[in-house]
Formats: structure tokens, C-alpha cells, sequence
């Protein structure tokens, strides 16, 4: 039997629509059950963690309150004025925020070095007061420096703190980012330029933030790279590849490989969840993504 040119492109669109729609099921069903999960009791291999921006339209209360029902022990970059309500619901902040001038003006250039030793040495002891022992800091851009000299330049800046820093026992951890598709320009982009920081800083109050979609999309081999540079690591940060979206199968990163990984390492820090939630339950969202990274 032959069939016509059109007949043919029909059967093809049927059973086209026919695995479409049973993947698409398949997903649905998943999710649902994620959204569902009654009694669900994390594995605790991983400490998990959220990142606060992510959530910007559902109030820090709500956001609170999500956190223990999914079994969040902490919430993160937020600043001062936030740290009373995350103590209130029993949370921790793994990795708050509240010093620094951003991003893009970072210890790579001198000229900010003393308004950012100012800033830090105001907010480190509030930070170790609160009961936390990191926060955050940023290389800042390239704006033309080379690698090499913005290496010095950071170091520079970042030993006048370390003493203040070990004093009150709290870390500094430089965020790496991609400087390829959100942070054009921004120099501490390859997590061997941190390592390198980190020899020279010399203390272990400063450590990097390998935030995972960043860093897939600068070097990639993830697992590799965390391997090889363990010791440099305080903190690890999700996002789903491209578009920092949900971390399930629509992105290309296997994550419960990647938590083991950072297991099988002896981590003992927190894992953040930094994807921005595409579906309109965002809380479902997150929960997923923690369910996603709780490896047995």
C-alpha cells in the first residue's frame, strides 16, 4: 500500500501531537506530584537554601513560612533590615548581603578599596551578631584592567579585611559570574581567576560562590571543576541552562548528579536555589527544585 504526500504529512502531525502530548502529560504529572507532596521529609545530605530576589513579588513573611513547609533552613541575600523576620520563623541566612557598592564596583580597582573596607567593617560584626559567618563581595568589572592586575588589586583590597573577618569568624565569598550573557564585563568569570584570588588572599575567611548556571555557561564541566577546586568553595548557587528557570528536565544541567557530586566533596555548606520560577505557582516551583537537588 502507498500513501499520498498528504496523507502521510497527516499521520506524521497525529502521532507528532500524540508524543508531544504524552511527554507533555508525563511533565504535568511530575509536577503535580512535586506541587502535591504531602509528608514529604528531605534526605539531608543536602542543606538547602533560597535566594530571596528570586521571590520578589511574594512577601518575605510568605517566603518565610514556604521555607519550613518545604524544609528551607535558610534565606538568602538579604540585608540587615530583613535578618529579625528570618529569626522569627527559625531560619538562618547562609549567605547574606548588606556591604559592598554592587557588582560592578568590586576589590579589582583600587579606587573603591577604602569605601569597600568601610562598608564591610561596619556590616561583618552586625553579620556575626545575627549569628551568621558569610557574606557576600564581588570582584566588580573589568573596565578595561587586565586579569592579572585586577588579581593584585583584589587581593590588596581584601587583606585589610581578612583580620576583622577572622576575628568574628565570618567569610568572605566572592560570587563567580558569567560575564558572557548577564554581567558583561565582570572580571572574577573562571573559577580558576578565584582560585588564584584566594591563594593570594591567604586566609580562609575568603572563598568563592560557584554559582552553577554561571559557570556552566562560562567553562562548563561542572562536576569536574568542583572537584578539582573543593577547597576553594564556601557556597554553591542553582539556575537552569539557558534562562536561569526551573532546574527540572526543561534545561540542560543534570542536577542530582551535580549534588552528589558536591556531596561526595564532604561539603558541608548550604545549597541555594537562584532559578527564576517561569510557572505561576512559584512556591511549587521551589519546592521542586529542592526535591530535585535532595539526593539520598
Amino acid at each position: 500500500m502507498t500513501y499520498s504526500n498528504s496523507r502521510r504529512s497527516s499521520i506524521m502531525k497525529i502521532a507528532g501531537s500524540v508524543v508531544l502530548a504524552t511527554v507533555g502529560s508525563a511533565l504535568t504529572h511530575r509536577l503535580e506530584a512535586a506541587d502535591k507532596a504531602v509528608g514529604y521529609k528531605l534526605k539531608g545530605k543536602i542543606n538547602h537554601s533560597v535566594c530571596r530576589w528570586c521571590y520578589e513579588k511574594v512577601s518575605l513573611e510568605d517566603l518565610c513560612k514556604a521555607a519550613n513547609d518545604i524544609g528551607l533552613q535558610s534565606i538568602e541575600l538579604v540585608g540587615p533590615e530583613e535578618w529579625p523576620t528570618l529569626k522569627k520563623y527559625g531560619l538562618t541566612s547562609a549567605l547574606p548581603w548588606g556591604a559592598g557598592m554592587g557588582i560592578q564596583k568590586g576589590f579589582n580597582d583600587p579606587q573603591y578599596h577604602n569605601a569597600l573596607v568601610k562598608s564591610y567593617e561596619e556590616v561583618i560584626p552586625l553579620v556575626a551578631k545575627a549569628g551568621f559567618n558569610q557574606i557576600i563581595c564581588f570582584s566588580g568589572n573589568r573596565n578595561g584592567m587586565d586579569d592579572e592586575k585586577g588579581l593584585k588589586n583584589a587581593a590588596i583590597g581584601l587583606k585589610r579585611l581578612m583580620p576583622l573577618a577572622e576575628k568574628h569568624k565570618v567569610t568572605m565569598v566572592m560570587e563567580l559570574l558569567n560575564s558572557k550573557v548577564n554581567h558583561k564585563d565582570y572580571m572574577a568569570d573562571r573559577t580558576h581567576w578565584g582560585a588564584a584570588l584566594a591563594d593570594q588572599v591567604g586566609s580562609d575567611r575568603f572563598k568563592l560562590l560557584y554559582d552553577i548556571y554561571h559557570m556552566q555557561i562560562m567553562e562548563g564541566d561542572v562536576i569536574a571543576t568542583i572537584n578539582k577546586f573543593q577547597k576553594y568553595i564556601s557556597h554553591y548557587h542553582t539556575g537552569g541552562v539557558p534562562g536561569r528557570a526551573e532546574i527540572d528536565e526543561t534545561q540542560e544541567l543534570n542536577y542530582p548528579a551535580i549534588m552528589k557530586a558536591i556531596a561526595d566533596t564532604g561539603y558541608k555548606g548550604f545549597v541555594a536555589q537562584e532559578f527564576v520560577p517561569k510557572r505561576p505557582d512559584k512556591l511549587a516551583s521551589l519546592k521542586q527544585g529542592v526535591q530535585i537537588c535532595d539526593i539520598a
